[in-house]
C-alpha cells in the first residue's frame, strides 16, 4: 500500500506541476479612486472577492487599501506616481525608504505582485521621461535588498502613443525620439530582471477618431470579417489583438520580442460627449464581456499565439472627479453604489463555466489551442488522479487496521 501511495503522490506532484508551471491567461481590473463617492476599501475587496476578481491594479499605496486586501489572496499591483520619480532616480535612499513602507510594511499578508513606477510618463506634462529606468532601477535595488525581487516585479505602464506606427500591425514601432533614451533601456531593464512591459491599450480611441474606416464590430470583438495585415499576412478579428501585436511588432523591431506584455488597461466609456463617437451603454458590454470571454478562453495573439493574454479593465468604478470629457468619468464596471453599470459575465462565471467550455474550444480551434489544451487535460488527469488516491485510501482504511 505504501509504494502505491507513493506511486500516486509522484504522479500528483508532476501532473501538479505541469498545471502550475503553464502560463494562465488572467482578467484583473483597475481600481481607480479619483471620486468622491466610493464605498470604503472594505466593502470594495467584498465586491471584488463576489466577482470572482483575483488581481486588482491601484494607481497609489494607499495604506487603507492595502491592509483592506490583505489576506484576501487578491494579487495587487501598486504604483509609485508620477511625481515621485524624479526623488526614486536620484537618490537610492529615498527609493529604499520608499519600499520599506508601502511594499515590504505590507507584503507578504498583502500578495504586492507588481509595482508600476509611474502611469504613461511619456505623456506625462511634467516632463519625467528621463527619471523612468533610474527609478525602476533603484526601486527593484531596494526589493533586492529586502530578498523581494523575485517575488515582486517592476514595470511601468506605457500609453499606446508611445507608438510611431500601428497599422498595419507588422509595422508596429515606437517614436524615434524615445527609443534610444528610454525605451531600449527600459525594455533591457525588463528583460534582466524577468518581468514584463506593461501597455494601456484602448480600441475605443482609434475607433472614435476613425469610425469612418474602422469597423464597430471589429472593435468589439463582434462578428466581423476580419483584417488581414499586408505586412505578415496574418488575419486579426479584433483590433484589440492588432493593436496588442503592433506593440509585439515594436518590441520584436529592437531585438526584445521575448519580453513579455501585460495590458495593464483597456476598456470602454458606457457614457461620453456628442463628439465621442462610440460611447454607449451597449458598445461598452459587448467589448468588455466579450474581452472576458477572449482572454479567459483564447490563446494569445497571432503573433505571440503561446503567450496567454493578461488584461487588466479599466476600471471597477465611475470616478465622478477625473477630469477630461465626459467619458473619462464613465469607464467603471459598477457605480459608486456596487451595482452594475451593465451586466456581463465576470470572471466568476466565466471561470465556473471554464471545464465544458475549454474541452469545446480544444476541439474547435485545433493546433492554434495546443497550450490551453494541454492545461485542460493536465487538470483532467489531475481530478481522475485525485479520485483515485481517494479510492485508494479507502481501500486502505478497510484492509488495514492502521489505515495503509
Amino acid at each position: 500500500m505504501a509504494d502505491s501511495l507513493a506511486f500516486f503522490f509522484s504522479l500528483l506532484l508532476i501532473f501538479t506541476l505541469s498545471i502550475t508551471s503553464e502560463a494562465a491567461p488572467s482578467i484583473g481590473i483597475n481600481y481607480g479612486r479619483v471620486a468622491n463617492d466610493l464605498p470604503p476599501p472594505s466593502k470594495v475587496v467584498q465586491l471584488l472577492k463576489s466577482q470572482g476578481i483575483t488581481r486588482v491594479k491601484l494607481y497609489d499605496t494607499d495604506a487603507t487599501v492595502l491592509s483592506a486586501l490583505s489576506n484576501t489572496g487578491i494579487k495587487v499591483v501598486v504604483a509609485m506616481p508620477n511625481e515621485l520619480l524624479s526623488s526614486a532616480a536620484g537618490d537610492q535612499f529615498f527609493a529604499d525608504n520608499w519600499v520599506e513602507a508601502n511594499i515590504s510594511a505590507y507584503y507578504p499578508a498583502t500578495q504586492i505582485e507588481a509595482i508600476a513606477v509611474g502611469n504613461e510618463v511619456f505623456v506625462d506634462p511634467n516632463n519625467t521621461t528621463n527619471y523612468l529606468v533610474p527609478a525602476m532601477n533603484n526601486v527593484y535595488n531596494s526589493l533586492k535588498k529586502l530578498n523581494l525581487h523575485n517575488d515582486i516585479k517592476v514595470s511601468s505602464p506605457i500609453a499606446f502613443s508611445a507608438l510611431s506606427a500601428s497599422y498595419p500591425t507588422s509595422s508596429g514601432s515606437f517614436k524615434p525620439d524615445l527609443v534610444e533614451p528610454v525605451i531600449k533601456p527600459m525594455l533591457e531593464f525588463l528583460r534582466k530582471t524577468g518581468s514584463y512591459l506593461m501597455v494601456n491599450v484602448y480600441p475605443f480611441f482609434a475607433y472614435a477618431a476613425n469610425s469612418d474606416k474602422i469597423n464597430l464590430s471589429y472593435a468589439l470583438f463582434e462578428n466581423n470579417p476580419g483584417v488581414v495585415d499586408s505586412g505578415n499576412g496574418f488575419k486579426y478579428n479584433s483590433l484589440f489583438d492588432a493593436q496588442v501585436d503592433a506593440v509585439n511588432a515594436a518590441t520584436s523591431a529592437l531585438q526584445y520580442g521575448d519580453v513579455k506584455i501585460v495590458v495593464s488597461e483597456t476598456g470602454w466609456p458606457s457614457k461620453g460627449d456628442s463628439n465621442e463617437i462610440g460611447a454607449s451603454e451597449a458598445n461598452a458590454a459587448s467589448y468588455n464581456g466579450n474581452l472576458v470571454k477572449r482572454v479567459l478562453n483564447g490563446s494569445g495573439t497571432p503573433l505571440r499565439p503561446n503567450d496567454p493574454l493578461n488584461v487588466f479593465l479599466f476600471a471597477l468604478f465611475n470616478e465622478n472627479q477625473k477630469p477630461g470629457p465626459t467619458s473619462e468619468r464613465n469607464y467603471g464596471l459598477f457605480y459608486p453604489t456596487e451595482q452594475k453599470v451593465y451586466d456581463i459575465p465576470l470572471p466568476v462565471a466565466e471561470v465556473e463555466a471554464a471545464p465544458s467550455n475549454m474541452g469545446n474550444w480544444c476541439v474547435a480551434n485545433g493546433g492554434a489551442a495546443a497550450e490551453k489544451c494541454h492545461v485542460a487535460l493536465a487538470r483532467a488527469i489531475l481530478a481522475v488522479l485525485l479520485m483515485l488516491l481517494r479510492n485508494l485510501l479507502d481501500l486502505g482504511s478497510v484492509n488495514s487496521p492502521t489505515g495503509y
